[in-house]
């Protein structure tokens, strides 16, 4: 491990400890009960139930097609639940327009980027702040995305189709940011990224949340990364919620080690991956 990645994964577990203390009395940002969503007849996820508190990072871990991106679609209402309910700064959200939903608060950064390859870096920025009237803030933010982000400063004026994976990632976030959220859901961050790059963005979340105060719902494969960056996490199979806890503790969980940090205990032979339970079930 480089000393880089100690520092960080030392200042989260930190971090990590913290909100563990604070968790009874934080306030709960985000939450859902028992939320179920499909794509037609195949259920996605089933009976989804977490929170996520103001000022934390909590993330959902899974594999491909567990359902990790079906949780943010359906908060950010462009899935329709078919069962629960989902609150945001305690009034429902439950299948609310998604323009209604990004007006109270929350953002969402989906998977891909999805950033408009037509317009100018300053372009996409704008359009994040759509929904503002404070110019003056605008500017602010502006700014603040660019000390986040110094090469889209560099290149404010260029097409965003035309940068790379990492820099799309990095105008994606900035987007989301310069609406002001209280909340940003943020969906495979690392996904198509050079491990420098991974780690680079990732700093920079955890930045963001600890300067601005900014909540965030971070969905990710790399469980090594989402587990040093964030405080709370949840594990998610086949569309269930089958563990959950402070990340200083999952990271020390056998299970955790083994079918997601790639870990296991010296002198222990190894079993077939396929023959091997996990004791969650």
């Amino acid at each position: 491990m480089s000393s880089a990645t100690q520092n960080l994964n030392d200042s989260l577990t930190g971090a990590a400890g913290a909100a563990e203390v604070a968790g009874a009395t934080d306030s709960v940002m985000l939450k859902l009960l028992n939320v179920e969503s499909a794509y037609g007849p195949i259920k996605a996820i089933r009976g989804v139930s977490l929170q996520v508190r103001k000022g934390e990072i909590a993330t959902v871990l899974g594999s491909n097609g567990a359902g990790k991106t079906t949780i943010l679609k359906t908060i950010s209402g462009i899935i329709d639940p078919r069962k629960g309910s989902i609150e945001f700064k305690g009034k429902s959200i439950t299948a609310q327009d998604p323009a209604i939903i990004v007006q109270s608060g929350l953002m969402h950064v989906p998977e891909g980027r999805e950033v408009f390859p037509l317009l100018s870096i300053r372009d996409n920025l704008l359009m994040g702040a759509f929904t503002r009237k404070d110019r003056d803030g605008v500017a602010r933010d502006m700014e603040a995305v660019f000390n986040y982000f110094p090469i889209l400063r560099e290149r404010t004026a260029q097409d965003a189709g035309l940068l790379s994976g990492g820099q799309q990632q990095m105008l994606a976030i900035s987007r989301a940011l310069m609406a002001n959220p209280d909340l940003i859901l943020l969906d495979e961050p690392s996904l198509g990224l050079s491990p420098k790059l991974t780690k680079e963005i990732f700093e920079i979340v955890v930045r963001i949340n600890r300067e601005r105060g900014t909540t965030i719902l971070l969905v990710e494969q790399n469980a090594n990364m989402a587990l040093n960056a964030s405080d709370y996490g949840y594990v998610l199979e086949n569309g269930r919620i089958v563990m959950e806890d402070i990340c200083a503790r999952l990271r020390e969980k056998e299970d955790i080690k083994e079918f997601y940090l790639g870990l296991k205990e010296e002198g222990v032979r190894a079993d077939r991956r396929w023959k091997k339970k996990k004791t969650w079930r």
